[in-house]
């Protein structure tokens, strides 16, 4: 079996702070993703590594923070879901 290189298993600059959804349990990850992004200063991104697309999540951000936050894929592979959140401001 092939294993899938990871973004979120590399070190990142300064200002972007991983966020492995990975490692959380279900019923706590949508909490602790709006609570990490809201703990970000505006220019600030966080790196957002998850086992799969995160679909209805990406629609309750969208709604929730608008253009506040910027969505953008580092990776979208199977298994290997890498997404950039930057904080625009408040």
């Amino acid at each position: 079996m092939t294993q899938t290189l990871h973004a979120c298993d590399h070190p990142t600059p300064e200002a972007l702070y991983p966020f492995d959804a990975r490692g959380v349990a279900k019923r706590f990850r949508h909490a602790a993703i709006f609570g990490a992004l809201e703990s970000l200063m505006p220019g600030e991104t966080m790196r957002f590594c998850n086992d799969h697309d995160p679909l209805p999540l990406l629609a309750q951000m969208q709604q929730r923070y608008g253009e506040q936050v910027s969505i953008a894929y580092v990776q979208r592979e199977p298994g290997a879901i890498v997404i950039d959140f930057k904080v625009i401001g408040s």
